[in-house]
């Protein structure tokens, strides 16, 4: 067995964390405070109860039935899991405080810290975990994130602060999936008391403690008073408020009624911040966005075309039109601060380029095609500049934007590739594993990954690829892996499955005397160090 402290498995998972610099559309706007937020007087804060407007509801307080990161951003203040993600997606220790894994990855060694109790007084222990984890991996389980845990084979509790996860074969991204939020632990007894309905009577180990819901209007939490790892915390409440209209949360956090707000539209960054005590924090994610292409359908199943789009789309005039600047150009199928990340050389804007791809793949006239996404503001902004974009080499694209559950039914109800209406999708993906394995498998992973299996709108098929997946998930060496990634990035870019687009960043607002509250690079909020300064 090898075994590692979790504070020295920093050397073997480390999550790349490249600065993205530059104020131009073509480069994501540094977060260096304004001297308009340095010299901005601290505003006035009466109480110690905290309002945070978000842009949508949540859809269950059950990190194993949770498909969404907002939820997870609430549940975060009152769940924890064996181990988390820093502010730079960096493993760290939470509720283990050390860890052991065979080389063959199929074992992994989890050492408890010890006086711990869940907010209902329940023990934290290795026979909490064994529950937690058996109730993920149950073969009748219907909860959305069981596919995470569906290579765990057996949870054995070796003593009352010791536990091992046995998994069915080698799985090197293993300790990513633990520090993912669906791996949160849930109290024992609420488990066994709420059934399916724990998912409205939350009971974890961190530091507040559910209050009470009501879907559409608000979510309240409240301090816990005995949370094992206080820092000094001086918030006594935090209200959640589902406010899903942008000058509404904007409204809100000018005038006081929010004192933080997430996210906030980048539309509306320049004007608000360093005004009424307001500070606007922005930050590179690890959420991507891409034009999916069916490598299955006519034309797109001819690189040539696949690539041509790549050198027609302006990726730094896209920052600048869809999101205000404040995004990277995508460099690879991964974002660079998701580990093993690989930057990629090429698709810089030419449209000579591309019309000569074009004329070599027989389609100098052209071609008619559709484009799918939501309906939201901001995706039909992207759709309808992708739509400029390749009238230039003379595509001719319909876009068909959908409510999001339409769209679901649309791509994932399909059971062959044969069946799949889908020709270009524009979409995003937060692999909130922070590992690559996340970030490209359940995207490109070949057949095994289709709709509706998992999420490959590309319907992606190379077995070079599908053959390196599996061998980067066959060891927990993390140089071994790294280089197998850099192979499946580079793969990918040439093959070009997707138009390559952004790497957004995360925005959030605040009042000034709000301190220690941040958006990860995978877009959850975390408040677990939010002081209030006066």
């Amino acid at each position: 067995m090898k075994k590692t402290s979790l504070f020295k498995i920093f050397s073997i998972l480390v999550i790349f964390a490249l600065a993205l610099v530059g104020c131009s559309a073509g480069g994501s706007k540094t977060n260096n405070e304004s001297s308009d937020n340095k010299q901005q007087k601290i505003v006035k804060k009466d109480g110690k109860d905290i309002t945070i407007a978000v842009a949508a509801d949540f859809t269950t307080m059950d990190p194993y039935d949770t498909n969404d990161t907002l939820s997870y951003s609430v549940q975060k203040t009152m769940l924890q899991g064996l181990i988390g993600f820093d502010k730079d997606m960096k493993v760290v220790p939470v509720l283990a405080e050390e860890y052991s894994s065979n080389d063959e990855a199929t074992e992994f060694t989890f050492k408890l810290r010890k006086g711990i109790t869940f907010h209902d007084g329940t023990p934290f222990n290795a026979e909490a975990v064994k529950v937690n984890l058996d109730r993920a991996t149950n073969p009748n389980s219907t909860l959305i994130r069981s596919s995470l845990f569906s290579v765990i084979k057996e949870t054995v509790v070796v003593d009352e602060y010791t536990v091992k996860v046995i998994l069915s074969e080698p799985f090197g991204a293993m300790i990513n999936t633990f520090a993912h939020p669906a791996a949160m632990m849930i109290s024992p007894k609420a488990i066994a008391e709420y059934g399916d309905n724990v998912a409205q009577h939350p009971v974890g180990t961190g530091p507040y403690v559910f209050k009470d819901w009501q879907p559409g209007d608000h979510l309240t939490v409240v301090k816990n008073s005995d949370y094992w790892n206080a820092t000094g915390n001086e918030v006594d409440s935090i209200t959640f408020k589902p406010t899903p209209e942008n000058g509404n949360r904007i409204a809100m956090l000018q005038a006081g009624d929010a004192d933080l707000i997430y996210p906030v539209p980048t539309e509306s960054i320049d004007s608000i911040k360093g005004k009424e005590g307001i500070i606007v924090e922005n930050d590179p994610s690890i959420v991507v966005y891409y034009l999916s292409m069916n490598t299955m359908k006519k034309p797109f199943d001819d690189v040539r075309v696949r690539q041509a789009i790549n050198y027609a789309i302006n990726k730094d005039a896209f920052i600048g039109v869809v999101h205000n600047g404040y995004a990277s150009p995508l460099k690879s199928v991964i974002a660079p601060n998701t580990q093993f990340y690989s930057e990629q050389k090429g698709y810089d804007f030419d449209l000579e380029k591309a019309k000569k791809l074009m004329a070599e793949a027989g389609y100098a006239d052209g071609f008619t095609t559709t484009l799918w996404g939501s309906n939201s503001s901001s995706t039909m902004k992207a759709m309808e500049f992708l739509q400029q974009q390749l009238a230039q080499i003379n595509i001719k694209v319909k876009i068909e934007s959908m409510e999001s559950g339409t769209l679901a039914d649309k791509i994932w109800n399909v059971q062959t590739p044969e069946e799949a209406e889908i020709e270009l999708y524009y979409g995003g993906w937060s692999p909130s594993t922070g590992d690559a394995d996340w970030g490209i498998r359940p995207l490109l992973g070949g057949a095994n990954s289709f709709p509706p299996s998992s999420y490959n709108t590309a319907y992606y098929n190379n077995e070079e690829v599908n053959q390196l997946i599996g061998d980067a998930l066959k060891t927990a060496d993390s140089s071994e892996r790294g280089k197998i990634y850099a192979k499946i990035q580079e793969k990918i870019w040439k093959d070009a499955p997707w138009a390559f687009l952004a790497v957004t960043d995360t925005t959030y607002g605040h009042k000034n005397y709000l301190k220690g509250a941040f958006v990860l690079p995978d877009g959850s909020l975390n408040v677990d160090q939010m002081k209030i300064v006066q």
